[in-house]
């Protein structure tokens, strides 16, 4: 996983102009104009025409791949009010912290990977599985509660809630859905949430299992603190970096202060050894742990 994301993160820098812009903007404004035709539509023939479904797929729908991500997870106006905010507030942040590179190759993976077991299940099976985005958006959800695990939000517009309490309940409601799927004998379902959270595992797992690694409280195993020897491990690295024309390196994307004096650059202290990172990257990026 930490390899995958220093790969995106190479690319996405290799290549400057991918990515869409304001990407769950679009999302967003396409939610709206499908659930303001829903409400005109009271035989959902437009929805029935928008979800992915891999038979019709397979016979030459193919916008099916696309436009599931725009079916509204609720036609109730509160919620589906509500969702969109989320939405939009949740991804335009990681948008601000992953660039939109990153982000767009986020949500087109969750796009492909869901997409994609329905199409195995229906080619193993035969039975089409109806599915929708709405286990990609809790990935988004999951993903920025991992970032900014700290970040108030108001439930009921006015109880102050950290996020990863909403985190932590969400998953159990995740998880009791999938038990239910299992238990009412319907495999096929209950993977569909796992799949769309694998996306998520794949992107921010390295933070989950460093948050959920096991520590002294609670009669846990005490992990192992290295102690680093930060001003002789500085002082080799400032040598290098003379050496090589340029005094500062982002350890993420590579870029130099030679290169881009006008980005600033920061060291971290929670990474073992002595790191460099720009300021696109120093709020988001790995741990060094070796």
């Amino acid at each position: 996983m930490r390899s995958l994301n220093r790969k995106i993160d190479r690319f996405c820098l290799d290549h400057p102009r991918f990515g869409v812009p304001r990407l769950m903007t679009f999302i967003v404004i396409g939610k709206i104009i499908v659930w303001l035709f829903c409400q005109m539509d009271r035989t959902n023939t437009l929805v029935g025409m928008l979800y992915f479904h891999p038979a019709l797929f397979c016979h030459g729908q193919v916008w099916r791949l696309v436009t599931f991500a725009l079916v509204p997870d609720s036609y109730s106006i509160l919620w589906f009010a509500i969702a969109l905010y989320f939405y939009y507030f949740i991804g335009n942040s990681l948008e601000q912290a992953w660039g939109p590179g990153k982000f767009t190759i986020y949500y087109l993976s969750g796009i492909l990977f869901t997409a994609l077991y329905s199409l195995i299940y229906y080619w193993i099976s035969g039975v089409s599985l109806l599915v929708s985005s709405s286990y990609l958006n809790l990935s988004l959800f999951f993903a920025f509660a991992t970032l900014w695990p700290d970040q108030r939000v108001l439930l009921f517009f006015f109880i102050p809630v950290k996020i990863k309490w909403l985190a932590w309940l969400d998953a159990a409601m995740f998880a009791i859905s999938v038990v239910q799927y299992i238990l009412a004998g319907r495999i096929g379902l209950a993977l569909v949430p796992v799949v769309a959270v694998a996306n998520y595992l794949l992107y921010c797992g390295q933070w989950l299992f460093d948050f959920l690694r096991p520590s002294s409280v609670g009669g846990r195993a005490r992990q192992k603190v290295r102690t680093i020897r930060f001003k002789q491990a500085a002082q080799k690295v400032q040598q290098q970096q003379k050496a090589q024309g340029y005094t500062r390196k982002c350890a993420v994307c590579g870029r130099t202060d030679r290169d881009h004096p006008e980005l600033e650059f920061r060291y971290c202290s929670r990474c073992a050894g002595y790191h460099c990172f720009c300021q696109d990257h120093i709020n988001d990026h790995i741990h060094f742990t070796e």
